[in-house]
């Protein structure tokens, strides 16, 4: 059974930075794509970022620049640095695992999700 716990978020003022954290456990996901969503309030979950198991990366436009994806397969664990963040960056972020062997920004194609880390921007 693979668990995925996300860690790291919090409050920050707009402008602040905060490393997400996506530890793996139960199975080795070196080959698969690992992903961030976010859910704000009364809204879907979106599409943040990901990487493949070979370190190609994919931002969604409004993060791009500011947010940087990572992964330490030795750790089993995906990151997600956030850097000059803004209010409308507040959610829930969600870490996910993909077995796809491309990038993914569509959530039925992830196989495995975290519980969620709340981010809060405050302005």
């Amino acid at each position: 059974q693979v668990q995925l716990v996300e860690s790291g978020g919090g409050l920050v003022q707009a402008g602040g930075s905060l490393r997400l954290s996506c530890a793996a456990s139960g199975r080795t996901l070196d080959n698969y794509v690992m992903g961030w969503f976010r859910q704000a309030p009364e809204k879907g979950r979106e599409f943040v970022a990901a990487i493949s198991w070979y370190g190609s990366t994919y931002y969604t436009d409004s993060v791009k620049g500011r947010f940087t994806i990572s992964r330490d397969n030795g750790k089993n664990t995906a990151y997600l640095q956030m850097n000059n963040l803004k209010p409308e960056d507040t959610a829930v972020y969600y870490c996910a695992a993909s077995s796809r062997r491309s990038i993914m920004v569509v959530t039925t194609f992830y196989d495995y999700w975290g519980q969620g880390t709340q981010v809060t921007v405050s302005s």
